[in-house]
């Protein structure tokens, strides 16, 4: 199945569940312990999730993406709002639960009203919900509703660190708001691949992007190295647009490396899930050696080791490099820029 597919089912999913666990508790906390209410709780939650998700998902975070992201945050707040209330008071209207449940039809105005209250609530919520998610990204949303980083934990990850190439000197040329323009767009390009092959944007820094993968994930067609790949090739496809708008076309370097990584929440006004060890420093430090080699890309052959498959593409043993902060230095493998 399409990554990207795959991803927005199960984020639709995940909405479903939340939308009918919630419906239950708030007819069980205002005593309607009946399998009636709760039958009709439960479609009115399930028809809403449904439609509000399927429109989120493969509308607004469709074909609506673009236009939409021009959007300041308060603007795309109304804008979503107002759909989502027009869909809860279209599904009201229909009175989907008490058809489900075998109840006798609303008739009485005052009912409507406070169905359309209700509707104007539940979509500045689930607006809200959405809108975080967006900002912060869905996983790390996810990973903090959950606490499941409340508590720093070891996990072994693939950590891929990729830098665009030449941006201090196009910065001098563009200025502050064309370099912005320019990474902007590039990594909006180069997030692409990244939900193509199941990784996790950790953070942007600067002219730089850092992924990972849980082993499990990373380890399945050695998905970190063909992200990178697919990342060349995208900018490739893409250079002769670069080229038109700002007179220069992005070219990345990168590094992989694996192991340990300790990941836990920091922080108390602006908290944030981070991850820490020797892992990140020495990915870090691989992506500075990049910069001296023919294919711009180094992966330690810790990282390799743990792929299920060989790599679909031709790479090129390195040897052991010197590399700061390690007395032994580290093997590498490299890949040519047409991989």
């Amino acid at each position: 199945m399409n990554a990207k597919l795959e991803s927005r089912l199960r984020y639709l999913a995940a909405i479903i569940v939340a939308g009918a666990v919630a419906s239950i508790g708030i007819n069980l906390v205002q005593g309607r312990h009946t399998i009636g209410p709760l039958m009709a709780g439960f479609a009115y939650a399930l028809v809403t999730c449904v439609a509000i998700g399927g429109v989120e998902l493969f509308i607004l975070r469709g074909p609506m993406m673009e236009r939409l992201n021009r959007l300041s945050f308060i603007g795309l707040l109304a804008v979503r709002s107002a759909i989502y209330a027009g869909i809860i008071i279209v599904i009201q209207l229909l009175q989907v639960g008490e058809r489900v449940a075998g109840f006798p039809l609303q008739t009485s105005i005052a009912d409507f009203g406070v169905s359309i209250a209700y509707s104007a609530a539940v979509s500045v919520i689930l607006n809200l919900g959405f809108s975080i998610a967006n900002l912060i990204g869905p996983r790390v949303f996810m990973n903090f509703v959950s606490g499941r980083y409340h508590s720093p934990v070891e996990e072994n990850r693939f950590v891929l660190f990729v830098d665009i190439a030449g941006s201090t000197g196009l910065a001098e040329r563009l200025g502050g708001i064309g370099i912005h323009r320019f990474l902007d767009r590039t990594f909006r390009l180069l997030t692409e691949s990244v939900v193509d092959y199941r990784g996790e944007v950790l953070n942007y820094v600067g002219d730089e992007v850092i992924v990972t993968w849980p082993e499990r994930l990373g380890a399945v067609e050695c998905r970190p190295l063909r992200c990178f790949v697919a990342m060349r090739n995208a900018l490739r496809k893409a250079a002769p647009q670069f080229e038109r708008e700002f007179g220069a076309a992005p070219q990345i370097r990168g590094s992989l490396h694996f192991g340990p990584v300790i990941v836990g929440e920091i922080g108390d006004v602006k908290p944030a899930i981070v991850f820490n060890g020797d892992v990140m420093n020495t990915a870090a430090r691989l992506e500075e050696l990049s910069r001296k080699v023919d294919g711009g890309f180094l992966a330690s052959r810790t990282a390799m080791a743990r792929f299920a498959a060989a790599p679909p593409f031709p790479v090129h043993d390195l040897g052991r490099l010197p590399i700061r902060g390690r007395v032994d230095g580290i093997d590498v493998v490299g890949i040519g820029a047409a991989a």
